[in-house]
């Protein structure tokens, strides 16, 4: 495939899945797909504030074992903020 290509001439030192947290199951397939293809190192999840119970981070971090690094929660750069797992889990009610 075109990202393999693209992977084994770059050789980059960090590969990293950027995805819709509003897309469900879709951004899960996705994932896995470049996980499967390129190998994955982290994940960087748009649109997070939209996606009020977390599901989506939740699910792309259990089927991926891959960390999440950052969310989206708006249109500034300032609105990109590093993923807290205490945080996140606290916010969920499971802690």
């Amino acid at each position: 495939s075109e990202i393999e290509k693209i992977s084994k001439v770059c050789k980059p030192d960090l590969k990293i899945f950027v995805g819709e947290s509003i897309t469900g199951n879709d951004v899960i397939e996705q994932v896995k797909s470049f996980d499967w293809a390129i190998g994955i190192d982290g994940i960087v999840l748009t649109k997070a504030d939209i996606d009020e119970k977390g599901g989506t981070a939740l699910s792309v971090g259990y089927v991926t074992k891959k960390p999440i690094l950052y969310l989206g929660t708006g249109q500034e750069y300032n609105k990109i903020i590093v993923f807290d797992k205490k945080k996140f889990i606290k916010d969920l009610g499971l802690d």
